[in-house]
């Protein structure tokens, strides 16, 4: 049982159940209605859970996909190992992500199965990640894509669906969209320490294209910029986001200069970054500042 929950990554399961219950609770806030009242809250909790579900599936996927990669940058892995057979990762994957659709399924606010939709095409792109004949994580932009995309974008997106419905409305797609360009570039931290693996099976990830130093000069901005749009999404026309004006600047800036902070954890000395890898302080430090963000923009939304 150990190495299967090894497998499925749990420390990353966390940011996915994070995301979809403050979507939830920003569509609670935007909408001013009561998740109690009208039956939500069982809602919500499955697509939690479901969203876990469906992450775990998609770790499992890629270290199918990636056991030549594994075995030199991660031999200690359940699969480069021999603790977990390839049969017994296969059948996980699918019996988790069978288990994530149906639970998609039932997740429906009486505009159709939107969540339904959205986990439908999440599920391509991680397949489209990790699988044949796709297998878009060789391809430095695209592989950040179509991590960003779903992870970033569309999780928060889901999340307001457990609620309301979503694709008549724009504001939980512009809340996703601020996640979604944070994600673009600070995905590309995990793949640091993968480098010498990546590099002997053709991935040419950004790290591996451009090289350490200047990969991480590429993905600077990513870690500060995106979060100004919240304060910005408070003043454009429309606006496009109904939260408290004063609560989007504070948490704008917050993340703005926390995220400056991360980078110049990241670039101060990026030979230990590739040799550490997902120890490195300055990989906590992102899925702490995704962590901060989550919780602050369903916050801002219920004050």
């Amino acid at each position: 049982m150990g190495h299967w929950l090894r497998l499925l990554r749990p420390f990353t399961l966390l940011p996915p159940i994070l995301g979809m219950a403050t979507g939830a609770a920003a569509a609670w806030g935007a909408l001013e209605t009561s998740m109690l009242s009208r039956g939500r809250i069982g809602t919500v909790i499955l697509g939690m859970v479901m969203a876990a579900t469906l992450n775990a599936a998609s770790n499992v996927l890629n270290q199918i996909h990636d056991l030549a990669q594994d075995r030199v940058n991660k031999p200690d892995r359940p699969l480069p190992s021999g603790a977990l057979s390839l049969r017994c990762a296969r059948i996980s994957a699918a019996t988790l992500y069978s288990a994530a659709l149906a639970m998609a399924w039932f997740v429906d606010v009486g505009a159709g199965h939107e969540c339904f939709v959205i986990v439908v095409f999440t599920v391509f792109l991680t397949w489209a990640y990790s699988g044949p004949p796709l297998r878009w994580r060789r391809f430095g932009w695209r592989a950040n894509l179509t991590i960003a995309i779903p992870r970033g974008w569309l999780l928060k997106v889901a999340g307001w669906s457990t609620v309301a419905p979503v694709f008549s409305n724009p504001e939980p797609w512009y809340l996703g969209f601020i996640f979604f360009l944070f994600l673009l570039g600070a995905t590309t931290t995990k793949d640091f320490a993968d480098m010498a693996g990546d590099a002997q099976e053709g991935v040419r990830n950004l790290p591996v294209r451009l090289g350490a130093s200047r990969a991480v000069a590429i993905i600077a901005p990513f870690f500060w910029l995106p979060w100004l749009f919240l304060p910005l999404g408070a003043v454009l026309p429309g606006p496009p986001l109904s939260a408290s004006p004063i609560g989007l600047t504070i948490l704008g800036l917050v993340c703005a200069a926390y995220g400056a902070w991360v980078h110049r954890l990241l670039a101060r000395d990026t030979t230990r970054l590739v040799q550490d890898g997902e120890n490195h302080p300055a990989w906590r430090h992102m899925y702490g500042l995704m962590m901060l963000a989550q919780l602050g923009s369903a916050a801002v939304y219920l004050i």
